[in-house]
């Protein structure tokens, strides 16, 4: 099976061809754009997606930021995508490239390829979480991505520990993790940052008590001295007796292409 694997950022498009071992064969990215409106950017994603288009190609992957709806391939309005409101993205692109097409929140996507292929495979149930500009998350429950009643579910990033906190996130909560504890907070020392997201991922560990937690994104580059901390204080933020039985990982991919094509692998 060979997939085209689509990541719409608010900056870039990459796109590629990947395989059904899930290598990533070819790929690229373009600009999106996306401050010159929707007519602009739609054109750029057809353009990611064409070259890369021939015979052997099945289907074709998206994952873009939310709020997006993938039981009708809908994507509603994301702040980083002027111009995008009720764009029925699936049925354009199958009416466009005559391929079915599937489309998933960018963090959903990435869960489900480390559940598949990547860092949590062989476990059942992840929490993903992209820590990065801002702090996105998807959940992965007996190996399905887990969307809730309205598949709006895993915007764990804007769970608020800090209420009474000065720091207002953009979605307008105060004290989000993503508000604290996000690449902006990186002016905050490694100590604060750490301890921030234990206090979140313990109530994650209680809410969902997890098989494993796997972290990308740009923060979670910072390696071995975050991964010590988070394993060693997150049992301290939970009721959970096997808290520190939970592994806490660094992602094994870094490409939202092969998040997409796991839509279809």
């Amino acid at each position: 099976m060979n997939i085209i694997g689509v990541d719409i950022g608010g900056t870039k498009i990459a796109a590629g061809r990947v395989n059904d071992r899930v290598e990533l064969l070819e790929s690229h990215t373009i600009p999106t754009r996306a401050a010159e409106g929707f007519a602009i950017s739609i054109e750029q994603v057809w353009r990611a997606i064409d070259p890369l288009l021939s015979s052997d190609i099945d289907a074709i992957g998206i994952c873009a930021p939310g709020p997006l709806d993938p039981r009708t391939g809908v994507i509603f309005n994301p702040p980083n995508l002027p111009g995008w409101c009720d764009i029925a993205l699936a049925k354009l692109a199958e009416e466009k490239f005559g391929k079915p097409v599937r489309l998933e929140n960018d963090c959903n996507a990435a869960g489900l390829a480390e559940a598949k292929f990547g860092a949590a495979r062989g476990f059942a149930n992840v929490f993903y979480a992209a820590i990065g500009t801002g702090i996105g998350s998807g959940i992965i429950l007996d190996g399905k991505i887990y969307h809730g009643k309205n598949a709006a579910a895993g915007e764990a990033g804007h769970m608020t520990i800090d209420y009474c906190g000065p720091v207002i996130c953009k979605c307008g909560i105060p004290g989000c993790i993503e508000g604290i504890a996000s690449g902006r907070a990186l002016g905050d020392n490694l100590d604060q940052i750490a301890t921030r997201l234990s206090a979140w991922l313990g109530g994650v560990v209680s809410i969902l008590d997890p098989d494993i937690i796997v972290i990308g994104g740009g923060v979670s580059q910072i390696a071995a001295p975050l991964f010590d901390r988070l394993k060693a204080e997150v049992p301290k933020w939970t009721i959970n007796p096997f808290a520190a039985e939970t592994p806490i990982v660094p992602a094994r991919f870094d490409s939202g292409i092969l998040g997409a094509a796991s839509l279809w692998l």
